[in-house]
């Protein structure tokens, strides 16, 4: 399989995690200060069980430090990892009453501190303001239920926790949506520049010669005149691709764990990778031509591989049957429309329709192309093929492939 690939990042997320990272470090370096010096409020030492306090402290400076790569970037960030580092906290939260048997009748610090807004504030990063919203929670119960009788400081604080927790991970699945935005508005505008650049190349050279051998075959006449009416129908076909904006590689955004990707990626079309996914608007593009319009959306239109050769190859048994039965003369529209659940592929005709009860005719007859090349293909998709035709009014097939189905048929036949 022949493949590049180009990857463009850009990432407000990544200096968060970053931003994480010093916040642990220091917050455990003040839980463990704040041990050692921290009085009580009589000016005595904070812990009637000191063995309780350092032994956790001891845990949490090793786990914090061992734990450094864990909070450097949403894929390291595991919910296996999150969950434990919560347990860390509340745990912690909860052996402060055993360690300082006071702290239920003064509002002192807990054991590990602040160090556990950094466990709440890294469910946020990772999976926005719904985890934060869980986190806290828990967080909030912990603290109510170690004071015993809380003051109202101490709703203050667990409020606070909750609501900045929720707005930062809020923050961050906005920041998530503009990456994905900002990624797209790249690619439209790659895609652009490229299309343009060709555009500017191929009319200075094969487009001019294209239409001066139209001209000069027409004022020949003879053979010349069968010659130029080809060159006229290449040319047509040439500028309909150039327009299209199909020429450039497929450029996919995606949204990766260091932010926004535009990645570009040429993939061999008899590659065996059952994972090889496949720009549909490309292989369509080849139809276009004097007498077929193609109409397609400005961005990607993305599918196995495997099914969207399978959806090209029924788009071109339907544009066979123009041929056949609609006459030479016909106009033909092939119309992509890109659906959050499906793929649509609609091939029109101007001819003069099938007469009513002929497709069922035709089958009976053994004549199966209708039958087997359209709705045999769309059917081992996962998908169907409608056929609507009124006599003199010409014929309509409408493709429909399922994303969904399509890709759990793929991942089944990898298995």
């Amino acid at each position: 399989m022949a493949k590049r690939e180009r990857v463009v990042r850009m990432s407000v997320e990544q200096p968060l995690w970053r931003a994480l990272t010093g916040y642990r470090v220091l917050t455990m370096v003040y839980a463990v200060l704040l041990a050692i010096f921290g009085k009580d409020n009589f000016g005595q030492p904070r812990f009637e069980r000191p063995w309780v306090a350092f032994a956790y402290l001891a845990f949490l400076f090793v786990w914090t430090l061992a734990t450094l790569p864990k909070v450097r970037s949403a894929a390291a960030c595991t919910k296996r990892f999150l969950g434990a580092d919560l347990v860390v906290a509340l745990t912690g939260i909860m052996l402060t009453p055993v360690a300082d048997i006071h702290s239920q009748t003064f509002d002192g610090p807990t054991l590990p501190s602040i160090w556990t807004a950094g466990a709440v504030l890294a469910f946020a990063i990772k999976g926005g303001w719904r985890w934060a919203a869980f986190a806290s929670t828990f967080v909030a119960a912990a603290n109510i239920i170690q004071r015993g009788d809380p003051s109202r400081d101490t709703f203050h604080n667990v409020l606070l926790v909750w609501v900045a927790s929720i707005a930062i991970g809020y923050v961050v699945e906005v920041a998530r949506a503009s990456e994905r935005t900002l990624a797209r508005a790249l690619e439209i505008e790659a895609a652009t520049r490229e299309r343009e650049r060709l555009a500017r190349d191929i009319h200075d050279s094969v487009l001019q010669v294209l239409a001066m051998v139209q001209r000069r075959g027409t004022a020949i006449g003879g053979e010349a005149a069968e010659l130029g009416r080809m060159a006229g129908e290449q040319e047509v076909a040439l500028r309909t691709l150039v327009s299209s904006g199909l020429v450039p590689p497929t450029r996919v955004s995606e949204d990766a764990a260091e932010g926004a990707v535009v990645r570009t990626v040429d993939v061999d079309e008899e590659s065996p990778d059952a994972t090889a996914t496949c720009d549909l608007r490309a292989l369509l593009a080849q139809h276009a031509g004097a007498r077929t319009s193609f109409a397609e959306p400005g961005a990607p239109v993305v599918l196995p591989a495997e099914a969207a050769r399978e959806l090209a190859a029924a788009v071109s048994a339907a544009l066979d049957n123009v041929r056949v039965h609609a006459g030479d003369g016909a106009q033909a529209w092939i119309l992509v429309e890109d659906e959050p659940g499906e793929v649509i592929v609609t091939v029109r005709d101007d001819g003069p329709g099938i007469p009513e009860g002929r497709l069922a005719q035709a089958e009976g007859e053994g004549r199966m192309g209708v039958a087997l090349s359209i709705r045999g293909r769309l059917r081992d998709l996962g998908g169907t093929a409608e056929v609507i035709s009124v006599p003199g009014q010409g014929t309509e097939v409408e493709l429909k492939v399922p994303k969904a189905q399509v890709s759990r048929g793929k991942a089944g036949s990898a298995r």
